[in-house]
């Protein structure tokens, strides 16, 4: 998986797949499902708000959406998570691997020092990927956003860098332990005569 910036040229891309999913994003989500739609929704990128394309490696598939967004600098250094898959690569991991990329791209390039991401209590598969990658619930908004045309309530789930950057070195740990252990010869046991 790899994460990018949306072009212009992805729009009428990104409007087809939106159109495709909408029984996978409804009501969690309404992305825009027209390419004019689309490139009025590219338009709002800026210094504040970063949107991100995660894709698939071998063959450049979009596979979701990550926006990074109301970003507050000074003593704050934080912003707000949002993200959505597409059909089909909805439910296969890409997008636990594309979030983990936009952490890392979040805490070490941008600089934040939190992440907040809001999610519906009914969606479980975003409140699963959350914790997943180490977010903690923090607490409960009701009519917090307005989606689709309702005041709907949202848990707010965040991670801090000091936890993402533990997370990190544990998972290195345990990765470098998993390849030692592969190459240690196993241990037979002689039979019993």
């Amino acid at each position: 998986m790899f994460i990018r910036t949306p072009l212009a040229r992805d729009a009428s891309a990104l409007a087809l797949l939106a159109r495709g999913s909408l029984l996978l994003h409804r009501p969690w989500v309404y992305p825009p499902t027209t390419a004019p739609a689309v490139a009025r929704w590219l338009r709002t990128t800026g210094p504040n708000r970063h949107r991100l394309l995660v894709c698939r490696k071998s063959d450049g598939a979009i596979v979701g959406v990550v926006n990074v967004s109301e970003i507050v600098r000074a003593a704050f250094q934080s912003a707000y998570l949002g993200y959505y898959a597409f059909r089909p690569h909805a439910g296969q991991g890409h997008m636990t691997e594309g979030l983990a990329l936009v952490l890392r791209h979040a805490f070490r390039s941008l600089g934040l020092h939190r992440l907040e991401a809001n999610i519906q209590p009914g969606n479980l598969p975003s409140r699963k990927l959350a914790r997943r990658l180490g977010f903690e619930q923090e607490g409960f908004s009701p009519r917090y956003l307005k989606i689709g045309g309702r005041w709907r309530d949202h848990e707010r789930w965040a991670i801090v860098r000091e936890t993402w950057a533990r997370r990190r070195r544990e998972s290195d740990r345990d990765s470098r332990r998993a390849r030692v252990s592969h190459l240690r010869p196993r241990r037979t046991r002689r039979a019993r005569r």
